[in-house]
């Protein structure tokens, strides 16, 4: 194995930690919410923010998390069809476009994002978080995926992936 292939797994792995965390602390604020309004009878507001924020987090991550793994969900009866040398040109135009959506929605348009609203000072209206802050996962995300995607491009040329 040589220092790519650990960098990749070793990446996969702090992700799928960063995840499970992240859905831990998802669900015990759903639940403290659940048992704070209905049996405390006291309802505190920034569970609610918290969970949309932390909802957020897991799915841009979580998609970064899925181009890492080739598990995006797929239709591939065209593809079935096609001969082993077509279907490596339509696995290299297939992350090419996923290089080139994460590098122009995720990553330019998530810097424009969080810069925007990091220069115009907004905050999250419970927590008083930075929003920018929030919104720093779609270009991390981004380039995660850019990254996965060179990663793949390099596999699918070496005939490593063929599906």
């Amino acid at each position: 194995m040589n220092k790519l292939d650990t960098l990749f797994k070793n990446t996969c792995k702090v992700m799928e930690v960063l995840l499970i965390l992240i859905f831990a602390l998802l669900v015990l604020d759903v639940l403290w919410q659940v048992f704070s309004r209905y049996l405390l009878n006291i309802s505190f507001s920034w569970t609610e923010e918290f969970a949309r924020f932390s909802l957020i987090w897991l799915a841009i991550l979580g998609a970064a998390y899925l181009s890492a793994k080739r598990e995006h969900l797929s239709m591939d009866f065209l593809y079935q069809k096609f001969s082993p040398t077509t279907r490596k040109k339509v696995l290299l135009f297939i992350e090419v476009c996923v290089f080139l959506f994460a590098l122009i929605v995720m990553v330019v348009g998530g810097f424009n994002l969080v810069y925007t609203t990091l220069d115009l000072e907004q905050l999250s209206g419970t927590l008083r978080i930075p929003l920018g802050y929030v919104y720093s996962i779609f270009p991390l995300s981004g380039l995660l995926m850019m990254c996965f995607s060179i990663y793949h491009i390099s596999k699918i040329k070496s005939n490593q992936i063929t599906e």
